[in-house]
């Protein structure tokens, strides 16, 4: 992928405009399936002090066209914001520097679609989502694009942005969606339940004693050691656990820190996404497992979103050349 003269900004706008779901559902999927050398995608870097903190996560993407760095920095606000950095591996020149807000939501929505796809049970899912966030948003959007949602049920902790998300998704997906009292309300009845709101006092918003067998869990809200989304028992209970970075997810998480303190050993039963799509290991859910996909976010997935969204923006003229160097 050899650059174009100047340095290209892709703003949250532009990135909106470029992104689909299905392209960067395939591109994920491509990028795990080429995943092999652990140097490619090293483990994320994180500065912290006194409730801020700066995370760096870095990849050669998988075609080897591009390599790249995402930076998250959050401040003592509870909030956080996002950019990234390309370079082009054959000039080592950089290429292209993108918000990072809109990657990060397609990418993180788009890597659980892409578990989903390969261990949910075939035919119509019964979704139940806690949080009504972009998160949340994002990840019903990724989900229909794999799969047949037979109905959605949304737990929020305010009522009108709950009852809000029921509302634009019964349109949206012409389905019955409904926003329920409870996260147990919810989760009652559900095929895939989505865990992308932790509470905001950090204590698990999923607990496991709610979970019928045969669920597949899909938690990405915590993925520090502060945060905390699902309780031991969720990870007591689950048959399997799919990580996208395994060591992050046993190790950096305070869901998974909280179940080895409670004494569960769920290592044995931890394999890497990237053994799934590649087919080195294989999820078979029987009707009374319960599987849990568990994902902290990688370098690997930002990198590759961003390389297509650098190729698309190339074609269609799309982003601001920076008059660097001039």
């Amino acid at each position: 992928m050899s650059p174009k003269a100047g340095l290209l900004y892709l703003s949250l706008a532009d990135t909106r405009r470029l992104l689909a779901w299905r392209e960067v559902i395939a591109c994920l999927a491509r990028a795990y399936e080429r995943a092999g050398d652990p140097r490619a995608a090293p483990p994320r870097v994180v500065a912290r002090s006194d409730g801020m903190w700066l995370r760096a996560l870095t990849a050669i993407s998988g075609t080897g066209a591009c390599m790249g760095a995402k930076i998250i920095a959050k401040g003592r606000p509870n909030s956080a914001d996002h950019f990234i950095a390309l370079w082009d591996t054959a000039s080592g020149a950089l290429a292209c520097l993108l918000d990072g807000k809109y990657v990060t939501a397609m990418r993180t929505a788009g890597t659980t679609a892409v578990a989903i796809d390969r261990i949910a049970h075939a035919g119509p899912l019964r979704v139940a989502i806690l949080g009504s966030g972009r998160e949340a948003q994002t990840h019903v959007q990724a989900t229909a694009a794999v799969r047949t949602i037979a109905s959605l049920a949304v737990y929020s902790p305010t009522r009108e942005n709950r009852e809000r998300f029921a509302s634009r998704f019964s349109d949206e997906l012409s389905i019955p969606c409904r926003a329920a009292e409870t996260a147990r309300a919810a989760v009652d009845g559900a095929d895939l339940i989505i865990a992308a709101a932790r509470s905001h006092d950090e204590t698990p918003i999923l607990q496991g004693a709610w979970l019928r067998p045969g669920v597949l869990v899909a938690s990405i809200g915590s993925t520090v050691p502060e945060q905390r989304e699902v309780d031991p028992e969720v990870v007591r209970r689950a048959h399997v656990i799919v990580a996208d970075v395994p060591e992050e997810v046993a190790h950096e998480t305070g869901d998974m820190m909280a179940a080895r303190a409670a004494g569960v050993d769920f290592e044995s039963r931890m394999i890497a996404l990237s053994d799934l799509v590649c087919g080195r290991e294989k999820v078979s859910q029987r009707v009374d497992d319960i599987v849990l996909f568990k994902s902290v976010g990688s370098g690997l997935q930002d990198i590759a979103v961003s390389e297509l969204c650098l190729a698309k923006a190339r074609e269609k003229g799309i982003g601001t050349v920076l008059p660097v160097g001039d």
